[in-house]
């Protein structure tokens, strides 16, 4: 297609005035949309709610539906020239540069495109202490529209009755439309988990012209009376033209202020360099040699001080390194300014008298040390403070050599600050080519607005123009940047009488920045009539390491001014030129910055890997081979190399000259007649998905989208930050305080569609921040690393943020594809053939073990305890502690007898109760509840354990109470007189209807006679009691426990602790279900030992109650929860030394274990292992156990056997249902604990949970027990009876198909260990993963939420607790924050990005809440499905959420 690339090339670069015009009537493009510019607004928001549901609504007739309105309200905006330069002048460092009429119009454009096709962002929702101005239309009140309409139900019958869920539905539906074209191939990330990688597209536009040519500069001409070095120039024009003027300093009005001569300038050159070298420090030891670094801080409005510092230092042959001048401790940058101080070994800073004042100083008037700067002294160089040097005392003059002359300081893209070094020589040939370049006489006159301390403002108004006696004023040649020609623009109104016909030369110092176009030609538009000539502006480009790089050439009057390029920006990405077809959008308009300067030869290469030179249509970095380049990074000998000392190699490998090349950091091309084009800096490139964006162009987009109404216009900062193997872009502005929140809003979507349209790349992250927030560079412009380094830290505090991951993340790995099963044939095969064991194990037997255990003989508790009040009256069985860890009262064998007796005649009595009648026994954790307990069991009845409800939450607590009362068909109640009197009081009417319930009995007033004869009980089989819970998913399960199970539990226990009547054992644990009530109420009757119970609900006044109650009873075994366990490590955590010193001793537990239905928190007990070995506690004693729904307890640790063990897997092999052992410290390894050991009795399979296939060994599956003491059933689950009947009554479909098994609805494996237990057998391990139920199967892989939290509180200190749930698809992570609600929006991008990162998901929803929204079991296990029911019904009062596009 392209016949001869250069000449196409050639044609666009079209080299007529007109070629902007011809632009402006190109056709609009089409871009690609993923968002619209939804006006949200309560209107809109009832629009786009309406809109939603409308469709489960008949429609009456006669009415047009509402939504064929046109919405686009506001025209595109193309502002009125007038307006144009009346904008409010801005401190920034980028304003007008970046404005383009054409790519205004362009942005336009592309953003109608996207109305057409209009789909709305949800706005995010903020907490109204959080909104800055009060725009309230945003927020749609609960309830008050929506609760109108009903409540409709959205594809999958969630009802929408609030603004959350009807958000929520607009997420899912604009992220169900189609993304960008999918990508093929993909790349292996150490694992099967393939992340796509991008392939290149094979239409992408590719580089097919010739190898370049370098170009080579015109020779430097030889001028007989050069000086031969700035020394000499200076000494020449002070000696022998002292009264002519060097320099004029102007103040804010234009008058001269200050006028130096060349004579003043060298006398005090003169005292300073005299200085320098005799004054400091003492005659043997002086502070500063020749040849030592000094740095120069002088303000930007004293050029005659740091005039003659710099000049001091050169005659004193003293290396100066000019800096900005530091304007707090904390300065954004300042340390790495400091760093470099430091490299270079500077101890003096000179500086001016007026500047010395001004700097901050400690309350003795000493200047502090800055942050990371070295220790300076800091010298004054006015004349007054100045010894003045004896009459023969002469500085030494040579001519220029290979010595350092000075060293210009440059802050690289990460914030780090390098020292570029630059020799005499080069300082002299550079003076020189600019002189030849610039044509400068004596006499000239310069007018320098820049900064004159380096770059540009430091080359021609310090350096260049003492060599040729120059005036700096008012002028023949200006010195400007495009920020300056804007200010003119906005002041041009008042400037009369200006007349700019003498000025033969406007030096553009950024032209190198390619919207520096747009300020050329706005500035000659408007000064064109008080006499500027076009020809006469010349933009030329620079970087601290090779100094001048071009530089355009003023013309002769009359000759056509050089051509422009309209570039395809599309073409740019890939690296290539093409000149813009005609309907393209986005494109980039470049002007030329000249030729390679005088002595000068250049090439472009290859911007990554070996220096290649580019093709004639490539973009590359350009290079160039001249004397006048810096010559290193101070003291960093391998960047040096890089940078420095580079041999552009030939397409043959031949290089392209013999002397060393310096990299510019410049991208760009040369073009026609060797004129130099630069595209944008290396510092500014962005490489996304294999193509290349600069940030400035991003920049010049985002500012063309409206008006500057909503953020500053200098104050844009755009970063990249690599998530996920590709850099994603990031947009950050200072807001203007006076937009609301639904046009800032509205600003950011438009960004965003513009961004995607003009540069087809997507913004990950676009964040608004309080205006002058940003951290400031010296001179007033973004620090950009610092605000990328917050940005990452979570330290920015934006006021809004809208991130689009859905949109720009594409290379996520291949959504798993679950493959065809496998018949049970050859999987049996498959077992054998690789030698594979099947998993399964088992506890010691019940029936082998011979031990004189007298309570074997019973087959019932109550018969137990009748034995033992007449054999052991008097032994104390518990012992209940208050929070002081004095005891509140206590039991012996024949006092709890004889209350239970008691408790059954009041049954009988007033309760009028049958043999199996359910009782529901309402009590705080205490002895009343075992009495009742037991109580119950002789009169024949069933109880049933309820956790009272919560004085302080009557209306959430009391409502779980009557359901397991009515759930368990209980005919009675009984409780405590407080309880009783609670469930009458008034909240307890609001909460429920207390009609209903059934009698109530309090039992604190026991009768005094004896009850009649107790109820025998014949059936072991029968019910001994219930056992209810609430799973973490809310669903509320009661379990069946016959009188049989529950002395086999009793006696597992009992083995497994080796408890008899002598033992103590400490429980603070919840007594209403599972293990804590088996420990709590029966296992003291059936075994004897005294039991001290701590109800945990104490330990929240006391919490070091339970550890010294355990140290006082001298415990060998004590069990807890992960919440106590939590309460003390977070408690106690300052207090271990206070604890020892009152004698809290440890060392007697053999076993602590936390009795839990989950997988074991290794972080957790480690934590608490390492806290409390201080005082004894030995880490082996620390475990924990695991039950479930079917089986109470299956595992729990005991006391002989080996110790627990931990195993690290690899968490990606997990989601694809696979076990992947990897070391530990492995990247996405997760260490899993074994959960005990396994309880006698107790036999355990791992079987496929769809097949119900028997697994392999250390293959994940579902456990699998059969055991003695399995319950017998669910008593009810809410109508799921038919779903639940083979959670206890399953079989394996092959392989042993006889014995019956429970399935726990757990996931976990078994492995083999290297460890012997007791009878001499290697030892099985259960490791724990995690609940079926809770998993989440996302992109066809399974999660488990506990792994997702981990990661996201590891991101920030202020989260102090997680938890996630999926709705329709979308992962919703909702987290705690602890700190001020303004660090609320600083989470959103940092949980985005690590779920990213880490777990290969994108974050559909993030909510931010209060402490202690999430809810929390008595087990201390997070009840997700709550916490979703609460979310979508608007119920947890979130401070923010955000909706990620």
């Amino acid at each position: 297609m392209w016949k001869s690339a250069d000449r196409d090339l050639l044609r666009g670069l079209d080299l007529s005035p007109h070629s902007v015009e011809k632009r402006k009537t190109q056709t609009k493009c089409a871009a690609p949309c993923f968002i619209s510019a939804g006006d949200i607004t309560q209107k809109g928001y009832e629009k786009k709610r309406s809109k939603l549901i409308g469709a489960f609504f008949p429609q009456a007739p006669g009415t047009s539906d509402p939504f064929q309105e046109d919405t686009s309200r506001r025209a595109p905006v193309t502002p009125s020239s007038s307006s144009r330069y009346h904008r409010r002048r801005s401190s920034g460092s980028r304003d007008e540069r970046y404005r383009s009429d054409v790519h205004t119009e362009a942005v336009q454009a592309a953003l109608a495109k996207h109305k057409e096709r209009k789909m709305a962002v949800p706005m995010p929702s903020k907490r109204r202490s959080l909104v800055v101005q009060t725009s309230m239309d945003a927020y749609t009140p609960p309830g008050t529209r929506a609760a109108e309409s009903g409540t409709p139900t959205i594809s999958n019958c969630v009802p929408v009755s609030s603004r959350v869920s009807a958000k929520i539905q607009q997420l899912v539906n604009t992220l169900k439309r189609p993304k960008r074209p999918p990508l093929r191939e993909f790349f292996v990330d150490d694992f099967e988990e393939l992340l796509e990688v991008q392939q290149p597209d094979p239409n992408q536009p590719k580089a097919e012209g010739a190898q370049m040519a370098a170009s080579r500069g015109e020779q430097l001409g030889v001028v007989t009376n050069w000086p031969p070095s700035l020394e000499a120039a200076l000494q020449r024009w002070g000696t022998i033209s002292p009264k002519a003027p060097c320099l004029t300093t102007m103040d804010t009005n234009g008058k001269p202020l200050h006028v130096l001569t060349y004579g003043k300038l060298w006398s005090r050159s003169v005292k300073v360099a005299f200085n320098l070298l005799h004054k400091l420090g003492t005659k043997q030891e002086p502070l500063v040699r020749p040849g030592d670094r000094v740095a120069l801080v002088f303000p930007n409005n004293d050029p005659a001080a740091f005039m003659a510092s710099f000049y001091g230092c050169l005659l004193a042959e003293v290396v100066p390194v000019p800096i900005e001048v530091p304007l707090s401790r904390k300065d954004a940058g300042s340390q790495q300014i400091g760093f470099l101080l430091g490299s270079c070994g500077v101890t003096v800073a000179l500086t001016s008298d007026a500047c010395h004042k001004g700097l901050p100083k400690s309350p003795t008037g000493e200047i502090p040390q800055f942050k990371g700067w070295p220790k300076l002294l800091w010298f004054v160089t006015e004349s007054k403070h100045l010894s003045k040097p004896p009459r023969d005392w002469f500085p030494h003059i040579k001519d220029a050599n290979q010595d350092t002359a000075y060293i210009e300081y440059k802050t690289c893209k990460d914030g780090s600050v390098l020292g570029v070094t630059v020799m005499r020589i080069a300082m002299l040939t550079h003076c020189q080519a600019l002189t030849q370049s610039c044509s400068y006489t004596e006499g000239n006159t310069i007018v320098n607005v820049l900064d004159f301390k380096k770059d540009v403002g430091l080359w021609h108004a310090v350096l260049t123009s003492v060599m040729n006696m120059i005036l700096l004023f008012l002028s023949k040649v200006a010195c400007v940047k495009s920020r300056d020609m804007h200010w003119s623009l906005v002041a041009h109104r008042e400037q009369r009488d200006v007349s700019l016909s003498s000025l033969r030369m406007l030096v553009v110092a950024d032209g190198s920045n390619p919207w520096s176009i747009s300020s050329c030609d706005a500035f000659l538009n408007v000064f064109q009539t008080k006499g500027l000539k076009p020809e006469v502006i010349c933009p030329c480009a620079s970087s601290p390491e090779a100094l001048t790089v071009a530089l355009r050439r003023p013309v002769e009057e009359g000759t056509t001014p050089p051509g422009r390029g309209v570039l395809s920006m599309q073409g740019l990405s890939h690296g290539v030129i093409r000149v813009d077809s005609e309907e393209k959008l986005s494109v980039l308009t470049l002007q030329d910055v000249g030729a390679v300067m005088p002595g000068g030869l250049m090439c472009v290469v290859k911007p990554e890997g070996v220096p290649q030179l580019c093709r004639t249509d490539e973009i590359g970095e350009l290079c160039v081979c001249t004397v006048a380049t810096g010559t290193s990074y101070y003291g960093l000998a391998g960047m040096t190399k890089n940078t420095f000392e580079v041999f552009p190699l030939t397409s043959g490998g031949a290089p392209v000259g013999e002397f060393p090349f310096t990299r510019t950091g410049l991208l760009g091309f040369i073009g026609p007649a060797g004129l130099i084009f630069v595209a944008g800096k290396m510092d500014g490139l962005m490489v996304v998905g294999g193509r290349q964006h600069n940030a400035d162009d991003i920049v010049a987009t985002a500012l063309a989208v409206e008006p500057m109404k909503f953020v500053y216009r200098g104050r844009i900062a755009v970063f990249s930050i690599t998530v996920l193997h590709d850099e994603r872009i990031v947009v950050v502005a200072e807001q203007r305080p006076d937009s609301t929140e639904e046009d800032s809003f509205q600003w950011m979507s438009r960004v965003l569609q513009a961004i995607d349209g003009i540069h087809q790349v997507g913004v990950y992250c676009l964040a608004l921040v309080p205006s002058n927030t940003l951290p400031k560079t010296p001179l007033g412009g973004i620090h950009l690393s610092e605000t990328k380094q917050l940005f990452l830290e979570g330290a920015l505090h934006p006021c809004n943020v809208l991130m689009c991951p859905h949109t720009c993340v594409t290379n996520l790995p291949k959504p798993r594809q679950k493959q065809p099963e496998i018949g049970p044939a050859s999987v049996m095969v498959g077992n054998l053939v690789s030698g594979k064991r099947i998993a399964q194990a088992s506890g010691r037997d019940l029936g082998q073990i011979e031990d004189n255990d007298q309570a074997r003989k019973f087959l019932f508790l109550s018969e137990v305890l009748q034995w033992r009040a007449q054999t052991t009256p008097d032994h104390v069985l518990y012992t209940l502690l208050n929070s002081r860890g004095t005891i509140a009262s206590s039991l012996t064998c024949v006092q709890l007898h004889k209350r239970a007796e008691k408790i059954a005649g009041i049954l009988a009595e007033r309760g009028h109760l049958q043999d199996g009648d359910h009782v529901a026994l309402v009590y705080p954790p205490g002895i009343d509840l075992i009495v009742a307990f037991y109580g119950c069991l002789y009169a024949g009845c069933v109880p049933i354990t309820v956790r009272p409800p919560h004085p302080q939450n009557i209306a959430t607590t009391l409502p779980t109470v009557k359901m397991i009362v009515e759930v368990s068909r209980s005919v009675c109640v009984m409780t405590t007189q407080l309880i009783f009197k609670l469930l009458r009081s008034k909240e307890a009417s609001a909460a429920v209807d207390v009609r209903s319930w059934p009698p109530v009995l309090d039992t604190d007033d026991l009768p005094k006679k004896k009850p009649p004869l107790l109820y025998k009980p014949s059936n072991p089989d029968t019910l001994a009691y219930l056992d209810f819970s609430v799973s973490t998913t809310g669903m509320l399960a009661g379990v069946q426990m016959s009188h049989t199970a529950t002395s086999a539990f009793c006696r597992s226990i009992k083995l497994q602790c080796e408890l008899y009547p002598s033992r103590e054992v400490a429980i603070c644990l919840d007594p209403y279900c599972g293990l804590g009530f088996v420990l709590w109420c029966l296992c003291s009757v059936h075994s004897g030992h005294q039991s001290v119970l701590i109800p945990p609900s104490e330990l929240e006044a006391n919490p070091a109650l339970w550890l010294s109650a355990v140290s006082q009873y001298k415990v060998r075994d004590t069990f807890c929860s992960y919440s106590v366990m939590e309460l003390c490590t977070k408690g106690l955590g300052l207090q271990t030394d206070s604890l020892k010193s009152r004698g809290l001793d440890l060392s007697r537990v053999r076993t602590c274990v936390v009795v839990a239905e989950e997988r074991p928190r290794t972080a957790l007990t480690q934590s608490f292992s390492k806290l409390f070995k201080d005082l004894g506690l030995h880490p082996r004693a620390v475990s924990t156990s695991f039950g479930c729904r079917v089986n109470l307890a299956i595992c729990l640790q005991g006391t002989s056997g080996p110790d627990p063990t931990t195993v690290f897997v690899d968490m990606r092999a997990l989601r694809h249902d696979r076990v992947r052992l990897v070391e530990r410290g492995s990247p996405h390894s997760l260490p899993l604990m074994e959960s005990g050991k396994i309880l006698p009795g107790v036999r355990i399979i791992i079987a496929n949970p769809e097949t119900k296939g028997p697994m392999g060994e250390s293959h994940l599956g579902e456990i699998w027990v059969q055991s003695g003491h399995n319950a017998s059933g669910y008593f009810t689950v809410y109508g799921d009876e038919a779903l639940q009947s083979d959670h206890f009554t399953s079989r394996l479909s092959f392989g042993d198909t006889q014995t019956v098994w429970a399935r726990t609805g757990y996931l976990g494996f078994l492995r083999r260990t290297e460890l012997t237990d007791a009878s001499g057998e290697r030892h099985d391990a259960l490791y724990v993963v995690g609940a079926l139920e809770e998993a989440m199967e996302l992109r066809g892989m399974r999660y488990h939420p506990i792994d997702i939290e981990t990661s996201v509180i590891r991101t920030h200190k202020s989260i102090t607790e997680c938890a996630v749930v999926t709705w329709t698809n979308l992962l919703v992570v909702v987290v705690e924050l602890e700190g001020s609600e303004h660090e609320a929006l600083d989470l959103v991008p940092l949980v985005t990005n690590v779920v990213l990162e880490e777990h290969y998901l994108i974050v559909g929803v993030v909510v931010v809440v209060d402490i202690g929204v999430i809810p929390i079991n008595s087990r201390g296990e997070k009840q997700r499905m709550h916490l979703r029911d609460g979310f979508l019904a608007d119920q947890l009062d979130p401070i923010y959420v955000a909706y990620n596009m």
